[in-house]
Order: C-alpha cells, then sequence, then structure tokens
C-alpha cells in the first residue's frame, strides 16, 4: 500500500474545478471550499461530494438533510481562500457575501459560475470522510470560465 504522501502527490496532477458547499438549519449558516464534487447521474439528476468527518459542515448538511453547491468563476479565487479557511470554521463566511436561494434554502453565491440545489439521498462512510449523494432539486449555469486547482495552486483556462 502507498503512504498518504505518494498519493497526495499523484493526486496533483488531477485538475478538479472549485465550488463552495453550503448548508442552512435553524440554527446555522455554513459553507466551505470543496473539489471533491462530481455528477453520478443524470436521470434522476444526483452528484456526490465528500467531507471530512471532523468538519462542523458534515453534522449541518446531516440536520438539514440539504445543501448547494456553488461552481466558482475564474475571478473568485479569493472566495475560494475565504471558504477554505480552518481558521474561519465558526464565523459566518457568506458575511458581505451576496447570496439567495431557491428550493433548499441553503445559500447560494449570486455570482456563481453555476449552482446545484440539492436533497440529501444517501451518506456512504468512508473512513476519514462521508460521501453524499444527492438528488439535484435545481440547477443553473451562467456564461464565463471556471476556477480550476491543479499541483496545489488555482489556474484559469487558456484560451
Amino acid at each position: 500500500m502507498i503512504d498518504s504522501e505518494t498519493f497526495r502527490d499523484a493526486m496533483r496532477s488531477w485538475v478538479t474545478g472549485v465550488s463552495i458547499i453550503s448548508v442552512q438549519t435553524p440554527t446555522a449558516r455554513h459553507g466551505m471550499t470543496v473539489n471533491s464534487f462530481t455528477s453520478v447521474s443524470l436521470d434522476p439528476p444526483l452528484i456526490l461530494v465528500c467531507i471530512q468527518n471532523n468538519l462542523r459542515i458534515l453534522g449541518l448538511i446531516k440536520e438539514a438533510q440539504a445543501f448547494a453547491i456553488s461552481v466558482l468563476r475564474a475571478d473568485q479565487a479569493e472566495l475560494s481562500n475565504r471558504f477554505a479557511g480552518r481558521s474561519t470554521e465558526n464565523v459566518d463566511r457568506f458575511e458581505g457575501v451576496p447570496t439567495h436561494t431557491v428550493i433548499t434554502g441553503a445559500p447560494i453565491l449570486d455570482e456563481a459560475l453555476a449552482y446545484f440545489d440539492c436533497a440529501l439521498e444517501v451518506e456512504h462512510p468512508a473512513s476519514t470522510h462521508t460521501i453524499f449523494v444527492a438528488r439535484v432539486l435545481a440547477a443553473k449555469r451562467a456564461d464565463g470560465q471556471p476556477l480550476l486547482y491543479w499541483n496545489r495552486g488555482y489556474r484559469k483556462l487558456e484560451s
């Protein structure tokens, strides 16, 4: 078996988009940066996202049974950093960020490249993470370029 550093180094070659997962409960609103997000099925429309087990948002998603994904634009690296910070785990990362809701009540970034408003279908424990599979209740795409993450840094598509 390989060690975690070898695995992490190999994964640096995988290009991903950058998104914010968000949740709203009766007592809390929270969001964090994720890149372990992908489509599962078109019919019904399902997505999956992987969340580390020791993060606050995990319990909030289980409580709300819903979440939203906001796909970031190429010029939103600052937002990605803001929502990724462990030092801001217990503060409102959405303060000053324009958002709206659609069906589930989870906050969606107004300026996102795309969004997916989702109801939780199933969760699977997977070592240090939990895999959430969710049904997409609403989605929308805008024009623009995505923010990408590759080899420990943000990237943009070149024309």
